[in-house]
């Protein structure tokens, strides 16, 4: 089972659907599965959005990218576009973020969400689910400018 999320995140979360809010962490939790080790990184602005990657740095190296809006969450891929997408599942075009919106636990379970995860982590030269004996510091909330807050979880 992956880590439980931070307090923080759930904080953030609050002024949601509780619907959106569970869709929110459930996505969490399946990028978690798929990664055990990525480190995960806050921003509460416009939107609430849960960067991943193996560094802490998750808009250099980051590999996924989960932000909650009023009605949907976007599962972002950092490298999107240069993942194969054969069937043309991808959202966006931009020069690099591609994404998948997800509107219910229904399109959790498509395949695809796994299967997108996965290349993404590999892009980035990791292994999905390996897991390293290395501990990580807990996540410390670190104040941004006015209108977003910044923290970064690691693995405890």
């Amino acid at each position: 089972m992956p880590r439980p999320p931070d307090r923080q995140l759930i904080t953030y979360l609050a002024p949601y659907d509780p619907q959106i809010a569970n869709l929110a962490l459930a996505l969490r939790e399946i990028v978690l599965e798929e990664a055990p080790e990525a480190i995960e990184s806050l921003v509460n602005g416009y939107a609430v959005t849960i960067g991943f990657s193996f560094t802490g740095k998750p808009l250099k190296d980051g590999f996924c990218h989960v932000v909650t809006y009023s009605t949907h969450v976007n599962l972002g891929f950092n490298r999107g576009a240069e993942l194969q997408d054969p069937d043309k599942v991808l959202e966006g075009s931009g020069k690099s973020i591609r994404h998948i919106r997800i509107r219910n636990h229904e399109d959790l379970d498509r395949p695809l969400v796994r299967r997108f995860l996965r290349a993404a982590v590999a892009q980035v030269g990791q292994a999905p689910r390996q897991a390293s004996p290395k501990a990580r510091k807990p996540m410390k909330p670190r104040s941004g400018g006015a209108s977003q807050r910044h923290a970064t979880a690691r693995r405890t």
